[in-house]
């Protein structure tokens, strides 16, 4: 697997962790570490600005470097493939042309960045559905991160999503301080 699209810059030793996410570091790095390993998949959740992408990218990058296949790619990304297969490809194009969905199910690990991104419609609500659920069936890692409270992110998406968010994944809450504002200062 190569890294194309990740940022090289986005790396464990490149993390800044405050105490308040020192756990989620932890977490992190263990599933970074030992990939072909269960374990529960990751739900980073928390403001903007405190690292979620960074560390999913970090996680993307080491897990490549173990030889493992990881796609780390936006939700808006991600949605846009299934609107293509779904609305945009051509009627007999299956051999000539091929699948941008079919990566999401079959990588070793997958990423979705900034869920809740998206344009929100009962189609893209199907395909995270059915995404979650296939990997989940089939013990697939997966991680998946949002600026979305919990709260914001049940009337947003379906109970059936949810649930499984909740029920299935490791949360892992970032707080502190917007460190792109920081830098402003």
């Amino acid at each position: 697997a190569e890294k194309a699209g990740l940022n090289p810059k986005y790396t464990f030793d490149t993390f800044v962790v405050g105490s308040n996410n020192r756990f989620a570091q932890s977490a992190s790095l263990a599933v970074a570490e030992s990939p072909g390993e269960a374990y529960n998949p990751l739900y980073i959740y928390g403001g903007p600005g405190l690292g979620k992408t960074h560390l999913s990218t970090a996680i993307a990058g080491r897990v490549i470097d173990r030889g493992f296949d990881a796609v780390c790619e936006t939700a808006q990304n991600v949605f846009s493939d299934f609107e293509f297969e779904r609305f945009n490809r051509p009627y007999g194009s299956a051999d000539s042309e091929p699948v941008r969905t079919g990566k999401y199910f079959e990588c070793d690990l997958l990423i979705i960045d900034d869920l809740g991104t998206e344009m929100t419609n009962q189609f893209t609500v199907s395909c995270l559905y059915n995404l979650i659920n296939t990997r989940l069936n089939h013990g697939r890692p997966m991680i998946i991160n949002t600026n979305l409270s919990r709260d914001e992110l049940r009337k947003r998406y379906a109970d059936r999503i949810t649930s499984r968010l909740f029920g299935e994944f490791c949360p892992l809450r970032f707080i502190g301080k917007d460190v792109r504002e920081l830098k402003l200062d």
